[in-house]
């Protein structure tokens, strides 16, 4: 018979993945959420997985369910975890799930503040493209893949994209801290989610732990140039291999940056000095794994990268319009120096929406500094509908010049000022890199391609 799951919090990124995942395999799938959005809903729907109505309800927790997965968006007086609780049910978070999964299986857990996405992202995409069968729990969708989380009986090894972020409302582990990785790779660390760890040394903390939790015998692979992730590696007395990466030798020539290997230049699909450091990463794990070089390069080379990650969502005969989830200062700094670097005759637009905790906290917000210094047309967007905002007296647009600290920056505060503004601009020779977690208070982006198209 069946295992019967549950999952408080169904709608979740990761968590409708997991759900549509084992309901491939043959779980009993039963969830809840007060609210579901796109792509989980469709994609939930599509599997007959969506719950007839939004709400939670105890009377879905009963003594015949195997395990619950509780969500972090559930809140610990949460009516069907209560009753979990109560009935003394198995309730586990997805990692811990996830691990308890593949306790046998070899795991790699791919973490770090930033880039983690697209190195497991092109971690998979090389191993698919070499017919290298592997489970896997990714935080972005792929181009090629269904579902962005995969689990067999059968695979030797799991690919794990490991957040950092917290495990759930009554597990406050981070969660790359309950896979107990075999091998394991950091490409960064820069202070983020401050509504949890309220300074950058308890954040930094977190990763010296996830290296303590590296199984014995283990590997960690870690980016060289980053030196506070160097200097905790260093200190760090745990039973396992080290090995360092660095930026592989590359050039840019007419917006196009290849790669330099012992075959001669390798042209690539992606851009950007952090791009080029995540692929000398993936490279790393990949060889771990048996991938021959001439292999990975060949394979590299068609990697078009994650969603939402640089993606260039228009390309016209003089412009283009570049999408990216860029959100904490060194992602944001990262982004706008990419596309600056790769595209360096194009007049730079960038538009950056705070639209995370940490990005509207007075104390946090002065980290951007800087971050938006090598574009040439700075914009900053709130989105008045944002309940952050709402409850934030202490943003303004004082407070935001102060910190961004640079002379021609634009604050706009609502979607539609925002399209206006956009579409009053000339696009002749330009690029135009939105960033954000969010929609841009849910911008119409093919209105905007379609003005771009016509800006020729």
């Amino acid at each position: 018979m069946s295992s019967k799951v549950h999952f408080i919090s169904i709608g979740g990124s990761v968590m409708h993945s997991l759900a549509i995942s084992l309901a491939n395999s043959g779980y009993q799938i039963t969830g809840s959420d007060d609210k579901i959005y796109d792509p989980s809903l469709t994609r939930l729907k599509k599997y007959d997985l969506l719950p007839n109505e939004l709400g939670w309800f105890p009377k879905k927790i009963s003594n015949d369910l195997d395990v619950v997965i509780l969500g972090m968006h559930a809140k610990k007086n949460n009516p069907e975890l209560l009753r979990a609780q109560e009935l003394n049910l198995n309730i586990v978070s997805y990692p811990e799930f996830i691990y308890n999964f593949s306790k046998n299986k070899t795991r790699i857990v791919i973490g770090g503040s930033h880039g983690k996405t697209t190195i497991t992202s092109m971690i998979l995409h090389v191993l698919n493209d070499n017919n290298f069968s592997i489970d896997y729990v990714l935080g972005a969708q792929l181009e090629g893949f269904d579902n962005t989380v995969s689990l067999s009986t059968q695979n030797e090894f799991i690919l794990i994209e490991g957040d950092e972020y917290l495990s759930s409302p009554v597990d406050l582990t981070p969660k790359f801290h309950k896979y107990k990785a075999n091998i394991a790779l950091i490409s960064g660390i820069s202070w983020d989610h401050i509504n949890v760890f309220d300074n950058p040394e308890f954040y930094a903390k977190q990763f010296d732990l996830f290296i303590d939790s590296i199984v014995d015998g283990g590997v960690l692979i870690f980016n060289k140039l980053d030196s506070l992730l160097s200097d905790i590696v260093k200190d760090n007395n745990s039973y396992i291999r080290k090995i360092e990466y660095n930026l592989p030798e590359h050039s840019v020539s007419n917006n196009n940056v290849f790669i330099k290997t012992g075959e001669g230049n390798i042209p690539l699909q992606v851009f950007g000095e952090h791009n080029l450091s995540n692929i000398e990463a993936a490279k790393k794990i990949c060889s771990l794994l048996g991938v021959l070089d001439d292999d990975f390069y060949n394979s590299i080379s068609t990697f078009k990268g994650a969603s939402k990650r640089l993606e260039i969502i228009y390309k016209g005969l003089n412009n283009l319009l570049i999408r990216d989830f860029a959100h904490s200062p060194s992602k944001l700094k990262a982004s706008v120096n990419a596309v600056r670097g790769t595209f360096s005759n194009k007049f730079l637009i960038a538009v950056f929406e705070l639209h995370t905790f940490s990005s509207l906290d007075p104390k946090f917000i002065q980290q951007y500094s800087g971050c938006l210094d090598n574009c040439d047309l700075p914009i900053i967007f709130l989105d008045n509908n944002n309940k952050k905002i709402q409850n934030s007296e202490s943003i303004n647009d004082e407070v935001i010049s102060s910190a961004f600290n640079i002379k021609n920056l634009i604050i706009i505060k609502s979607n539609i000022d925002l399209f206006n503004y956009l579409t009053s601009l000339k696009y002749d020779n330009a690029c135009l890199l939105l960033m954000s977690s969010g929609n841009f208070g849910l911008l119409d982006l093919d209105d905007i391609k379609k003005y771009m198209n016509n800006e020729r």
